[in-house]
């Protein structure tokens, strides 16, 4: 378990990333649609940058970059298609550095990209740097993580044991996916926090962080690396390069909230995930309501389960208005994603007034919308809110993973509310047991900062059991302070 004293130490940790995807495929023909559309199938993890690149036959490496802060993938990408070709190439969303990366080294040229997190990359790059080596990529001021990463691979003679250099010396976490003349290597994390599935068609293979974007582009999913996993794949099949650790601590969060429902994690889809987690909420409440509904988008799902289980009507007293308000988190200031978060979700009145109503959403992180919903509720005639949330409250930061939006810890609806009732929030352990009398304090201050008829949590246990791996194998820092690095 990784304890943390300074304060300070947390304000980088809690900064609005979500976490990022790719997208590769290796064929026997042209596969430019096939990554175009297969990494737009991804945008939902990400909101900064994102970036393609191919190996054209007898033109080398063509890549392109651009920023989607304000706009979507394919509005930035589709005008260039006909300036790409090849039979290999890869595409990423990334909510942080510019990628992929080209490199020329004793390995040869290549491409990366990577979904990560580097949190010594300051330690790593004094250590570069003392090596009389250099790094020429700038993201916002600061080394480009994904450099320092295709850096650390060419320290050693292959790329297997690059991998292995980068596995072994940063701190978070590294998937990734090398392009060559040769194909594609990939890799999952050592622990397996994020994912990566492998598909197939006639004539080629693909890679990806999303099972979901296989379907529409023609692939079937085939198979699921495992942590610290290596294959190389080419348009005839794939082959392991490393064999896949014992160890994983895969992020809970994917099936809450991240996760695209048709997308599977080690076999087990989000959408039937959510639905167990809804019904393992509703299994544990006595309140009587009218109706329940699920906070779109993801919240949609936990509510369908909690529905079919309460045995009451499941209505859509919110409607998500996605025609001009599509992504809350599109915005690069905080005050702009709540005005559009708050501006997409429309009541409706004519479902609301006088009703008594169980809302599920995924989680509760700061609260500031969630306040503006029950306004609007209240504004509409509810008679009574019962918030029901799909996780356990967030009490630590994510240190392994590139998303939360909170900038400092204090800024979490529960922490906030421990720091109400104590003036001190050092004892987190005993606020994250849902039998403990602390827990119960702090869930009602919190119902009671957000203006809730009642508020009840996801109980960690119920969450593993629906997830259905052991909690071994589950990253569920954010809510107990439980993970590790090795």
């Amino acid at each position: 378990m990784i304890k943390f004293t300074n304060e300070l130490l947390f304000l980088n940790f809690f900064i609005f990333n979500i976490m990022g995807g790719f997208y590769g495929v290796v064929s026997k023909t042209d596969c430019v649609k096939e990554i175009f559309y297969g990494t737009d199938y991804h945008s939902h993890l990400g909101t900064k940058r994102a970036g393609m690149v191919f190996i054209a036959n007898g033109k080398g490496f063509k890549r392109s970059i651009h920023t989607i802060e304000n706009s979507y993938f394919r509005t930035k990408f589709e005008s260039e298609l006909q300036e790409f070709s090849g039979n290999s190439g890869m595409g990423i969303i990334s909510d942080t550095d510019p990628q992929p990366i080209l490199f020329t080294s004793h390995l040869g040229r290549f491409a990366i990209v990577t979904v990560s997190r580097v949190l010594n990359i300051a330690e790593l790059e004094k250590r570069i740097l003392l090596g009389k080596k250099h790094l020429t990529e700038n993201f916002e001021g600061n080394t480009n993580p994904t450099e320092m990463i295709a850096s650390l691979i060419c320290e050693k003679d292959t790329f297997v044991d690059g991998i292995e250099n980068v596995f072994e010396n940063i701190k978070g976490s590294c998937s990734l996916m090398i392009l060559t003349e040769n194909g594609i290597i990939a890799a999952r994390d050592k622990l397996g926090r994020t994912p990566v599935v492998i598909g197939k068609k006639e004539g080629a293979y693909a890679v990806a962080s999303e099972s979901c974007s296989f379907p529409n582009t023609g692939f079937e999913l085939d198979y699921f690396m495992g942590p610290g996993e290596i294959v190389q794949v080419t348009a005839e099949g794939f082959s392991r390069l490393r064999e896949p650790g014992e160890k994983m601590q895969i992020c809970s969060f994917l099936w809450v909230y991240y996760g695209y429902p048709p997308s599977y994690y080690e076999g087990i889809n989000v959408e039937e995930c959510r639905y167990r987690c809804g019904a393992a909420l509703a299994r544990r409440d006595s309140v009587d309501a009218d109706f329940v509904c699920g906070i779109p988008d993801s919240g949609v799902g936990h509510a369908i389960g909690y529905s079919n289980e309460k045995k009451i009507p499941n209505k859509r007293a919110y409607s998500k208005y996605t025609a001009t308000w599509p992504r809350s988190f599109l915005p690069s200031f905080q005050e702009q994603r709540d005005l559009v978060a708050r501006m997409k979700l429309v009541p409706n009145k004519a479902i609301i007034k006088g009703k008594k109503i169980i809302f599920i959403d995924d989680s509760i992180v700061r609260g500031t919308q969630l306040k503006e919903n029950t306004n609007d509720m209240r504004k509409s005639g509810a008679m009574e809110l019962h918030m029901r949330i799909a996780c356990p409250p967030l009490l630590y930061p994510r240190d392994f993973l590139n998303f939360t939006q909170s900038r400092t810890p204090m800024e979490l609806a529960g922490r906030r509310a421990i720091k109400q009732m104590n003036g001190d929030d050092s004892n987190l352990q005993e606020y994250s047991d849902p039998d403990s009398e602390k827990y119960r304090e702090m869930v009602k201050k919190i119902a009671e900062n957000l203006d809730l008829s009642s508020l009840i949590y996801q109980r960690l246990d119920d969450l593993i059991e629906s997830i259905g791996l052991p909690k071994e194998k589950l990253c569920t820092h954010c809510w107990d302070g439980s993970s590790y690095f090795k």
